[in-house]
């Protein structure tokens, strides 16, 4: 996990310029490099370092011999890097994964570097001697990437919009900065004049494509087809394995976020059970977050005793919960309340991880829910086949939302974030089984994803099948929720009179509720006239809902109540 920021073009002063570049200082604390391109005195990266791989030769922007003319700068981990050099007998100068996508490209173009790569990364690679910039994004947005581009040819690219919103340039910039689609590449023809030109934006995988690197995974071929039951459920245990196993290279130790919710308490036992066998060295901790005695505290603890773990409980403080809001918003860079909501916990239990601990590369759920049709409102999908059709809906939208929330809150604190329900083959895989056979049974949400692990002895049963929880409310108590709490406070902080006239202050998806307005205007305060990052507010389907909380939903209800 690190910043990436690249400018092309600039009229301005380079070294004023660089100012940006600190704003993202948080995702590298190790390091920080600042590169003019030679022979385009108008051209930098900026580069912030969180050593995990390589920590002798990682420094970027990466250059090889063998390549003079390439530069590249990226954020993320290519998790094939080395079964990729195998297969083609790529010549490696550094132990860093990223060179990997050096070597793609100079053997295949942008196209077959993108579609090859296993991992979670946003990467600005430059090619002198072609005169082409390229710009690339994994195809969940787990790694983010921002971009600006004037019509004079002016770009900036960073990993988090805070960098590119300050810049100078001879004309406006405001309403310009967006976020890089996942899953696409974009082509740009480098000027003489250190300016650009868009020629191309290509998406180069979708959620449900197989990936084509699946050629050289570890697990190359499952061992079994078809959609009968019990191979189903071997294939999903195989395949999320080896998401998890991929993704323990790692220079720094490994820790796991523990709500003791189904998903990552999931991730947190196969987690420790590949370290075991692969001997490494220190004890797995585990982080959970929450009031005294909260559902999430019992059940991660539950948990932790079950597998094992090194267990660290982080008590929510109100006080200090509310007094986190505006810089989790200026982290978040986003209004949506939910994400806000559910952020907050994150924000401080990463905090408490950089501080306390000696863990940097965090293990999590995030994906799941999108995945295996996790939220409560999929009881109400009108057909397996809608369902299917919404969680494909949500995946696309990650970026805007928990993966949003988990790469902010974690980088905040220069953490990194590993998120293997995300992991390229194993969603593919799943999303390819038959609608019928994911949607919610017998009143159960991600019951397949659950039928599969029931006998693996990995979790105690309660926990297997325990019921979701909206992540603000698991935090809290059933009987006073994070979600009462934030109610009470900002309904001491916003008039009655500011929310009736909200659609005028704020005509782009107005808030509707004093929370949404709070949250709105601490948003504005740091991000002016940008609302339009956020398309729309996360809310749940087939319901008549006007807050995101599951607890406003009757199914939750119930089964809080039994």
């Amino acid at each position: 996990m690190c910043g990436i920021w690249a400018l092309f073009g600039s009229d301005e002063c380079l070294s004023v310029q660089c100012l940006s570049a600190m704003k993202i200082a948080h995702r590298g604390p190790d390091a920080f490099r600042f590169e003019n391109v030679n022979g385009f005195t108008n051209c930098c990266f900026g580069f912030h370092r969180l050593a995990v791989v390589d920590q002798l030769y990682g420094m970027q922007p990466i250059r090889v011999k063998k390549f003079p003319y390439l530069w590249l700068c990226y954020n993320g981990e290519i998790y094939n890097f080395k079964q990729l050099q195998k297969q083609f007998g790529f010549d490696f100068q550094t132990l860093v994964d990223g060179e990997v996508i050096l070597h793609l490209y100079n053997r295949g173009g942008i196209e077959q570097t993108a579609s090859m790569l296993d991992g979670v990364f946003a990467f600005i690679l430059l090619d002198t001697a072609n005169r082409k910039v390229f710009l690339a994004r994994d195809t969940y947005g787990v790694r983010p990437l921002f971009k600006v581009l004037t019509d004079d040819g002016f770009l900036g690219v960073c990993s988090e919009a805070k960098g590119l919103i300050n810049l100078k340039h001879s004309t406006s910039l405001c309403s310009k900065v967006e976020p890089f689609l996942p899953g696409h590449y974009e082509v740009l023809d480098l000027k003489p004049s250190g300016k650009v030109a868009s020629v191309e934006v290509v998406k180069f995988h979708s959620c449900k494509d197989e990936p084509l690197h699946v050629a050289c995974d570890t697990v190359e071929a499952l061992p079994s087809a078809g959609f009968d039951l019990e191979t189903v459920k071997s294939n999903i245990r195989i395949l999320f394995e080896n998401a998890v196993r991929k993704r323990l290279m790692a220079h720094r130790r490994i820790g796991c976020l523990l709500s003791g919710g189904l998903d990552s308490s999931l991730v947190a036992a196969v987690l420790l059970k590949l370290m075991k066998e692969i001997n490494v060295n220190y004890p797995l901790q585990t982080f959970a977050i929450g009031m005294e005695n909260s559902p999430d505290l019992l059940a991660a603890r539950k948990v932790a005793a079950h597998i094992g773990s090194e267990h660290h409980e982080v008590i929510l403080n109100t006080e200090e919960g509310i007094q986190a809001i505006e810089e989790v918003i200026f982290s978040l860079e986003t209004y949506d309340i939910t994400t806000i909501r559910a952020s907050i916990g994150m924000y401080l239990v990463s905090k408490y991880i950089r501080k306390k601990t000696d863990s940097v590369v965090i293990f999590s759920g995030e994906g799941s829910d999108e995945l295996t049709q996790g939220y409560i409102y999929f009881h109400k999908a009108p057909s397996p086949e809608e369902a299917a059709e919404e969680s494909e809906r949500l995946l696309k939208e990650l970026y805007l939302f928990d993966v949003l929330r988990a790469d902010r809150t974690t980088a905040a604190h220069g953490l990194e974030l590993r998120v293997p329900f995300l992991d390229h083959r194993f969603t593919s895989y799943y999303l390819s089984l038959p609608a019928e056979l994911r949607i919610p049974k017998n009143g159960i949400e991600k019951y397949l994803l659950r039928l599969s692990f029931e006998d693996s002895n990995l979790l105690p049963k309660e926990i297997l099948w325990r019921p979701k929880e909206a992540f603000s409310d698991g935090i809290a108590s059933v009987k006073k929720s994070w979600f009462s709490i934030l109610q009470d406070y900002i309904d001491q902080q916003v008039d009655d009179l500011l929310l009736e006239k909200a659609a005028e202050k704020y005509p782009f998806n107005p808030p509707k509720t004093k929370e949404s307005y709070y949250y709105r205007q601490i948003f504005e305060k740091h991000y002016s006239g940008r609302s339009s990052w956020l398309p729309h507010y996360w809310m749940p389907r087939w319901v008549k809902a006007t807050d995101p909380s599951a607890r406003t939903l009757k199914h939750y209800k119930s089964a809080t109540q039994e």
